[in-house]
């Protein structure tokens, strides 16, 4: 099936291009996203009555799209989910997710816009393409956490694993401290009774003596 783009699609063609697509493309997405016409004489012919003011429209959306680009650029947000200890998520992060966490940090974003291969399954920081245009795309950042004071140290470099390595390290450590505490007390018991003993004994000595004399 022809039709004509009426914007770049990627891995496909620029604006007027007339290619050709599979009936099921064209019907489900090319023509009800307005991406494209059927390439009938007439559609082609209106196409180029209005070449020059679709072109306009076209630069000006994609100047819009590149300033909001370089804003958008690099920026980190932080989804809270619950997970297991191994980093696993209970359910999963999608494109809505993405879109309503850009969102709340004051950049509106579609979750058509937000690119994800699949949808995001364990803690820690994943990039995500965003389609701000046909000609303009940015990533971003998904800080995926249990906690924002998780998603800080995330954010600093450390992942789940290093973490919950910490966390076990720590744990080690004070189990470690409180059996030296203990071996510490039980060794000053000893000590306290091996010194109450020979007192006893020089005490028993003392009375021996004091019974010869007599």
């Amino acid at each position: 099936m022809q039709v004509i783009l009426l914007e770049r699609v990627a891995k496909l063609g620029q604006m007027g291009d007339v290619v050709d697509v599979k009936p099921g493309y064209a019907r489900n997405y090319l023509l009800p996203q307005g991406k494209a016409l059927t390439a009938s004489e007439a559609n082609v012919a209106n196409f180029e009555s209005q070449k020059a003011q679709l072109e306009a429209r076209n630069l000006e959306t994609r100047k819009e799209a590149a300033a909001l680009a370089e804003k958008l650029e690099g920026q980190q947000f932080i989804v809270i989910r619950s997970a297991s200890d191994s980093g696993s998520l209970y359910g999963s992060v999608t494109t809505r997710d993405a879109a309503d966490a850009a969102t709340e940090d004051g950049f509106s974003l579609d979750r058509k816009q937000i690119a994800l291969a699949s949808p995001i399954k364990d803690l820690g920081l994943h990039d995500v393409i965003v389609n701000l245009h046909p000609e303009v795309e940015v990533t971003i950042q998904l800080n995926v956490a249990r906690s924002a004071e998780e998603a800080d140290l995330q954010a600093s470099g450390k992942s789940i694993q290093e973490l919950a390595a910490e966390e076990e390290a720590a744990a080690d450590f004070e189990i470690a401290e409180l059996f030296e505490d203990i071996g510490a007390a039980a060794s000053e018991d000893e000590e306290l009774a091996e010194a109450a003993g020979i007192e006893a004994e020089e005490e028993a000595t003392e009375e021996e003596g004091d019974s010869e004399e007599r």
